[in-house]
């Protein structure tokens, strides 16, 4: 007699969409910076913090090691650390760098984004919708 096993084979889960991606100026220049960094460090962390006139702003720095709960994305070479309470915020953002006669700097094309200020240094940010819905 053949036994039945009544509990379910476990399903392979589909990959889930990255939170943040670059573009190839934003990947390239995140890889020069590092490479000319005074040490070496395990990726770039980005995360969201209150300030600025509009609610939020952006936040860019060089991160040492990955924090146990940090969103660990790989995109063009690049290792994105994403702080845990800035995931709702940025899902589905994309990260440029774009140069101009008068400045250059990361763009953050963010979906989620609901306002900004005139200086466009802070922004406001509602929390996207979860990555498996």
């Amino acid at each position: 007699m053949t036994e039945l096993s009544l509990t379910p084979a476990p399903r392979a889960r589909r990959p889930r969409p990255k939170v943040v991606t670059l573009t190839e100026a934003a990947a390239m220049r995140v890889r020069e910076i590092m490479a000319k960094a005074e040490k070496p460090y395990a990726g770039l962390r980005v995360g969201v913090k209150n300030g600025g006139c509009a609610g939020q702003e952006y936040v860019l720095e060089y991160a040492e090691a990955a924090n146990p709960l940090d969103e660990v994305v790989e995109d063009k070479g690049v290792t994105i650390l994403v702080e845990p309470k800035a995931v709702l915020f940025l899902i589905g953002t994309e990260i440029d760098y774009v140069t101009t006669k008068l400045s250059a700097k990361f763009v953050f094309r963010n979906p989620n984004e609901t306002d900004a200020c005139g200086c466009g240094e802070s922004v406001t940010i509602e929390p996207g919708k979860a990555l498996d819905a």
